[in-house]
């Protein structure tokens, strides 16, 4: 799964959700998730499989980093990355959830000037 979700291969990841393959399984070696590696590369498509699939949305891996956090830190503020966190917040994912030193998504991308994700998170957090 963590695989197919790296390498934006939709096809292999339907198919393996078809099959029964589980979007909440933990998958890598920082206590991660197939969202959270789909949303840190942008795969917003992959993430809204993920989603449907039952992806945990609010999973903290052990960097402190929810695939909303990610998304901001290492997105590079362009469209995909901006649908991304998109979807991710249209999903329920708690944009309040912040890294280990109490840094919000909203106050990531505010300060790398991704103002696109700023304006989603912003609206999100009311």
């Amino acid at each position: 799964m963590t695989i197919a979700a790296v390498r934006d291969d939709m096809p292999t990841l339907e198919a393996l959700l078809a099959s029964g393959a589980s979007a909440k399984l933990i998958t890598s070696i920082y206590d991660g998730t197939a969202l959270i590696a789909a949303a840190h590369l942008g795969h917003d498509g992959v993430v809204r499989e993920l989603i449907r699939g039952g992806a945990p949305l609010d999973h903290v891996n052990n960097l402190g980093w929810t695939a909303l956090i990610e998304a901001v830190i290492l997105g590079d503020g362009g469209s995909r990355h901006t649908e991304t966190v998109r979807a991710l917040v249209e999903a329920g994912a708690n944009p309040k959830i912040a890294d280990r030193n109490g840094v919000t998504p909203l106050e990531h991308a505010t300060a790398r000037g991704y103002t696109s994700m700023a304006s989603i998170l912003s609206q999100a957090g009311r």
